[in-house]
């Protein structure tokens, strides 16, 4: 058992910690693995290439947060998996269950962060990779942990599922697994024989792990660890929904999700999937939520290259010793599967997102993380927006939803970049349920003052125009771009309270209005002239946003198509547009030569 060290911030830097891990004088297989994907030791696609820097971030200014790195408790999930469980089927029976490098990141994360009050930090995981990569084995390894190791009383595992029989596809796993283990073996008690075991005791600690379907869930389930398996095949969010309604009082809950890619994006995997993603790339910051998303990078074809292979199929690298096919799936069975979805088109869409993680009826967001982040600087003083023009655009909500406010200011000689502020309000009665629901941090950004949360269940427009009327005296606003949705409302409120706002004008939401704006944000986007303040709500906008084509090319923002809210980044795109109409500044010839006099 590896002694605990000291916290990674007690170095001169992160990088003098992940030197000591890479040289071997310090054993952090989660870190060393973050380290080494990063340097391209390891292959990985950009999602998992993501967790691996979020995991270096938050080693070195996590503590900030109060996130604590626990090495030891790292050591003794690993240790578990290493020493006490066995692997079972085919060439694999009966071998203890080394973990390869990407499976121990998994287990350490999931164990070795917690927050400072000593319990568990990641609440929910997903882990997304190709069929065949050993995540069913990982998850009933950590079912068994948190029955037998976590130190939780009377701990409730489940294996969960849509349907009994597909949860007991994985809760067999474990059964089999405890029959390899004679560790496990001696010390858990089966109900049921043979295939019909449905039951694992464990008297030590009077806990249980047993499999559960949304039709069993009215018992009302209070999961220490809810392994939910194939979550692209639920149609709803029954199940999960129903597992994390049971964790609200249990310490440190583990909800652990393993999926292949699915086909549908409406569907709750792809919600998971999205948001992992965001996570992931830190576009959205919520340190109870894991995820290993697995998948080929833009532009990868697995049809043609193999090298692209191990991206979606982590295991494959990870082969042991001697093996030339890799590790599972194995290449000889892929090259199998693409042999025969060329010749058997219908089995393609399969094959690609079965075997290399794609999505293949998924939309792509319109704005990268790489290109949003890539503009991001640290929030200016207003002291360098004075004397210079902007333009505002205004996205009014209906009763509960975002209402959205953004600046653009020109650029200047001394600060020659587009400057961008914004602002968000939402009904503060239910915060939280809308959080719950929305899946993003509202009472975070709330108290961090990116977000303002007005009184009452609906939202107060009449709080939101005076607000905007102190907003607009404090600069040189030269338009503020509106969508006529709703519009008539705040009219009518400035005719009552003799309150008015600088030259209002209507925006277009169609292709006609928003195509020009949306090129020209895009453009300057990836030319680096704008530069954001890193607001994450105006970020969370900008991860959602997902763009329409007519036939000429002319594009819009396509609401109904987001994974999350916009309304952020329709108010900046109409800004931008605005403020694309107006010619730029020129000096004038009396400040260039001053004034002649005669």
């Amino acid at each position: 058992m590896s002694k605990q060290i000291p916290q990674p911030s007690i170095f001169e830097g992160i990088q003098a910690y992940v030197d000591a891990v890479t040289c071997g004088e310090i054993d952090d297989p989660v870190t060393l693995f973050a380290a080494k994907t990063l340097r391209g030791d390891y292959v990985a696609g950009l999602h998992v290439r993501d967790a691996c820097a979020r995991h270096l971030r938050d080693l070195e200014h996590g503590a900030d947060r109060g996130l604590v790195w626990d090495l030891q408790a790292v050591h003794r999930a690993i240790g578990y998996f290493r020493e006490v469980l066995c692997l079972n089927g085919g060439e694999y029976e009966g071998e203890p269950f080394n973990p390869n490098p990407w499976q121990c990141f998994v287990i350490g994360s999931l164990h070795g962060w917690r927050a400072r009050d000593g319990y568990r930090r990641f609440r929910v995981a997903y882990v997304e990779t190709a069929k065949g990569s050993g995540k069913s084995p990982l998850a009933a390894g950590m079912g068994l942990y948190g029955l037998t190791a976590d130190g939780e009383a009377r701990a409730e595992v489940y294996a969960a599922a849509t349907k009994k029989d597909q949860a007991m596809i994985l809760f067999r796993d474990a059964v089999a697994m405890v029959d390899q283990s004679p560790l496990l073996n001696d010390r858990i008690e089966k109900s049921g024989r043979g295939e019909k075991v449905w039951n694992l005791a464990y008297p030590a600690a009077g806990s249980f792990f047993r499999p559960i379907s949304a039709d069993d869930g009215q018992s009302g389930p209070r999961p220490h660890t809810a392994l939910l398996d194939e979550i692209h095949e639920h149609k709803s969010r029954t199940v999960v929904e129903m597992m994390r309604a049971g964790t609200k009082n249990r310490r440190q809950a583990l909800i652990f999700m393993i999926t292949n890619s699915g086909v549908n994006k409406t569907s709750v995997c792809w919600e998971y999937h999205e948001y992992g993603c965001r996570v992931s790339a830190g576009l959205v910051e919520d340190d109870s939520f894991f995820a290993f998303i697995c998948g080929i990078d833009e532009g990868d074809d697995p049809f043609k290259d193999e090298s692209c292979w191990p991206k979606a199929n982590p295991s494959l690298q990870f082969g042991r010793e001697g093996e030339e096919n890799g590790g599972v799936p194995g290449y000889k069975y892929l090259r199998e599967q693409v042999t025969e979805a060329k010749g058997m088109p219908g089995k393609e869409s399969t094959v690609r997102r079965l075997n290399f993680c794609q999505w293949v009826e998924a939309a792509s967001p319109w704005i990268g993380a790489d290109v949003w982040l890539g503009c991001k600087d640290d929030p200016v003083d207003d002291a360098l927006l004075e004397d210079r023009r902007a333009w505002g655009g205004l996205d009014l909500s209906s009763t509960q939803d975002l209402t959205a406010f953004t600046l653009i200011f020109e650029p200047v000689e001394h600060d020659p970049f587009w400057r961008t502020r914004a602002w968000f309000w939402l009904p503060g009665d239910g915060l939280h349920e809308k959080a719950e629901r929305d899946r993003v941090p509202y009472l975070a950004w709330r108290d961090a003052g990116h977000l303002i949360a007005l009184p009452g269940r609906a939202i107060n427009k009449l709080a939101v125009l005076h607000q905007l009327h102190q907003i607009a005296g404090l600069y040189d606003i030269q338009g503020i771009a509106y969508d006529r949705w709703r519009i008539e409302d705040l009219n009518s409120l400035m005719g009552n309270e003799g309150v008015s706002l600088p030259n209002l004008e209507p925006f277009g939401q169609g292709f006609k209005d928003m195509g020009p704006a949306i090129d020209e944000l895009e453009r300057r986007l990836l030319d680096r002239e704008l530069k954001h303040e890193g607001n994450p709500v105006l970020t969370w906008c900008a991860a959602n946003a997902i763009t329409n084509s007519d036939p000429a090319g002319n594009r819009k923002i396509a609401k109904d198509k987001a994974t999350g809210r916009v309304d952020g980044i329709v108010a900046l795109t109409m800004a931008t547009g605005l403020a694309s109409r107006e010619p730029a500044k020129e000096e004038s010839v009396y400040e260039q030569r001053g004034v002649l006099l005669f």
